[in-house]
């Protein structure tokens, strides 16, 4: 059987690797350059590091600094419209997934006629788009160097996604000192978005060889490292080794794509507003056991690759990891659903939305029913 793996990226990483911003724009040709960024990132001095580079680099500068949580159709209509007032023909995205999606948005915006909407799915965008910087802030998302841009149609009130190999930045700088200024729980909800992420690539029923070796690299990197990384934020070497597993996470993913605790997420950020990674911490390990019984030797592989203590039984070895991960979340301060505003009377419209969810496509247990989706809801609340 023959198996595809798509990697495009340019990747600067380590200590002060932003000075090579300068160069990257040269070399790219970029004349007019767009930086996108929200304002947490201007209040930790980010960004103000970031324009300074790109001073150097001989170019017209706008900024858009109006970057909200689960970017919004009508907040990339009005950041591409500025865009193209200004000939942008280069962007800079600094920040979390938030800022790095809204840039990956705006960019097709620039050579593909709108709205945005029209693109939710795979692979609809026709033309190619303009060079892309991604400089990451947080350890978690990974929209550094995937293929995918997620967005809040507002209207319809769901979380829908954008899938093309073109969206892809085609410069990655990946300094782990941007990601020191991250608050604790910030650093949790956002490294347990990457957890879940190796998690369910590794699971995914489009997984291949060529993915399963990321995803179970990344868990074993986020295990080890996410909980000195939120015990002690200046940990520079368990920060290093969280962005890294990002990037190493991130290939396997964007190949084989996700499955439920997203589906269940993209529903609660879309009603709820909740940030990505918490909401997929909160669901993550009752997901994880609800899928286990579909694939007990996967679930099996990622628990030994953790080094958790097995009995041989596959039938009770196979529950090991969400055990494990409902341990962490706990570990971590990570809130249950009751803790961030959701109703137990919501459950039933969240169901129903969940359910329409295409990333349901690829999780490893079909079949998914409105009660599978109340029960977890249940367990997370």
């Amino acid at each position: 059987m023959a198996y595809n793996f798509f990697v495009h990226n340019d990747l600067t990483f380590g200590k002060d690797a932003v000075q090579e911003l300068p160069n990257i724009l040269a070399g790219e040709g970029v004349k007019n350059v767009m930086i996108i960024y929200d304002e947490g990132v201007k209040v930790a001095g980010i960004a103000e590091k970031v324009v300074t580079q790109v001073e150097k680099a001989d170019v017209e500068i706008t900024i858009f600094d109006k970057v909200l949580p689960n970017p919004s159709n009508e907040l990339v209509e009005e950041a591409a419209a500025i865009a193209q007032e200004k000939k942008i023909d280069g962007f800079v995205a600094v920040g979390g997934g938030s800022s790095i999606d809204l840039a990956k948005a705006v960019n097709v915006l620039m050579t593909n006629p709108g709205p945005i909407g029209q693109y939710g799915g795979i692979g609809l965008v026709k033309n190619k788009v303009h060079p892309l910087i991604a400089i990451p802030t947080t350890a978690g998302t990974s929209s550094e160097i995937t293929n995918v841009t997620a967005l809040t149609d507002t209207v319809a009130v769901c979380k829908y996604v954008v899938i093309d190999n073109k969206l892809v930045p085609s410069h990655v700088i990946a300094d782990p000192e941007f990601t020191r200024t991250m608050p604790k729980s910030v650093t949790a909800a956002t490294g347990m978005d990457a957890i879940t992420h190796a998690v369910e690539s590794y699971i995914s029923n489009m997984a291949t060889p060529l993915t399963e070796y990321n995803s179970i690299k990344g868990l074993q990197i986020f295990r080890e490292n996410l909980p000195k990384a939120v015990a002690d934020g200046n940990d520079m070497e368990a920060r290093e080794n969280m962005m890294l597993g990002c990037i190493i996470t991130g290939f396997g993913f964007s190949n084989a794509n996700l499955g439920l605790v997203h589906g269940i997420a993209h529903t609660l950020s879309a009603h709820f507003h909740l940030a990505h990674g918490m909401a997929n911490a909160t669901v993550l390990p009752y997901v994880i056991a609800y899928n286990a019984p579909s694939c007990p030797e996967k679930m099996v592989d990622l628990a030994k690759a953790i080094n958790l203590p097995l009995t041989g039984n596959i039938e009770e070895d196979q529950y090991a990891l969400a055990k494990e991960l409902e341990a962490l979340t706990k570990e971590l301060g990570i809130k249950r659903l009751s803790e961030q505003g959701i109703k137990k009377e919501d459950f039933d419209m969240l169901a129903d939305d969940v359910l329409k969810e295409p990333v349901l496509n690829f999780n490893p247990r079909q079949g998914i029913t409105k009660e599978d989706v109340l029960a977890i809801l249940e367990k997370a609340y």
